[in-house]
């Protein structure tokens, strides 16, 4: 069945990637976009908006399609400077996915893939004990409790109207223009820099764009997705110091990396106020995707190596400085 895709989000990283694989594939996209010149290709409709946070009709623009992939959000950032940061990201990550879903109940949409964020689990894992699709949320943080309180709603309507609701719990995504400490830590290797990062034995979950997308396009169209939540990535768990290393390697760029005990490394940032940093470098979060394979007979269609050299040498072309 050829289908019709409201997609939010198209300018962003996941957003755009998703855009370009849908068009790849010949199907008709209509993008919610902040600025028109965003999208070029006959087969994308742009549709302008200015913010989740403000009250947008999107009839005109569902009334085509037959399935909503709703990535937009209020992301999760270092530093907010919100004086309420919950009640911010509810705006946008609540009640705008929530003002989308009615409308796109109102105008026919079958199904409504939402892409939510592992947060939604919580912030780390015992080595050997990931996440699990079906495990009991525990978000830390605003972003991660809002997108829980998204999801709760999304179901609640699935429930009340028939809305087909897929969601779908990325860990971090990398790839080609990806942005933020993936991007510094492709930097900090091709400068040379010496890193403390030569004696960390934790396990993390990555996923490739490329590899989130192709589950986000399988989610549109597979029948047993329907009001499932999912966990995603590239099915191989690392080590700190070994993406370091592997990056490396596609950079053509050998990573300098110190042997610094972890334990020293988490006292040092706890000390400095970086005691999320240091829980990212140094702590555990492995996710399970069993279920996604099962289910779905799913499987991510590139390894890390191949995504990591698709990321560097987009860094190399594009992102270095």
């Amino acid at each position: 069945m050829k289908h019709k895709v409201f997609l939010t989000g198209a300018s962003g990283f996941v957003g755009s990637a998703i855009m370009h694989r849908l068009v790849a594939d010949g199907t008709p996209v209509v993008a919610a976009v902040r600025q028109a010149d965003v999208v070029q290709s006959p087969m994308v409709r742009s549709v302008l908006f200015q913010s989740f946070e403000q009250d947008n009709d999107w009839d005109g623009a569902l009334a085509e399609c037959d399935v909503v992939v709703h990535s937009a959000a209020r992301v999760h950032v270092m530093n907010d400077t919100e004086s309420d940061p919950l009640a911010a990201f509810r705006r946008v990550n609540v009640d705008g996915t929530l003002a989308l879903a009615r409308q796109a109940i109102a105008a026919g949409v079958k199904r409504f893939v939402f892409i939510s964020s592992i947060k939604v689990n919580g912030e780390g894992t015992a080595p050997g004990r990931p996440y699990a699709a079906n495990d009991t949320p525990q978000p830390q943080d605003p972003y991660g409790t809002s997108k829980l309180e998204a999801e709760t709603a999304l179901q609640a309507l699935a429930r009340d109207t028939g809305l087909e609701v897929v969601i779908v719990r990325p860990v971090l995504v990398y790839g080609p223009g990806v942005k933020a400490n993936f991007l510094n830590m492709m930097r900090w290797l091709d400068r040379g820099i010496p890193l403390p990062f030569g004696a960390i034995d934790n396990r993390r979950s990555l996923v490739a764009v490329e590899n989130l997308v192709d589950l986000v396009v399988t989610c549109i169209g597979h029948e047993a997705a329907a009001n499932q939540v999912f966990l995603v990535s590239d099915g191989e768990d690392l080590s700190t110091t070994g993406l370091l290393r592997r990056m490396g390697q596609a950079l053509g760029r050998p990573a300098r990396l110190l042997p610094v005990p972890a334990g020293l490394l988490s006292a040092g940032a706890k000390a400095l106020g970086k005691g999320s940093l240091s829980q990212r470098l140094c702590g555990s979060l492995q996710v399970d995707i069993s279920k996604t394979r099962d289910l779905l007979g799913w499987r991510p269609p590139i390894d890390v190596d191949t995504a990591l050299r698709a990321a560097a040498r987009h860094y190399q072309e594009f992102d270095k400085k």
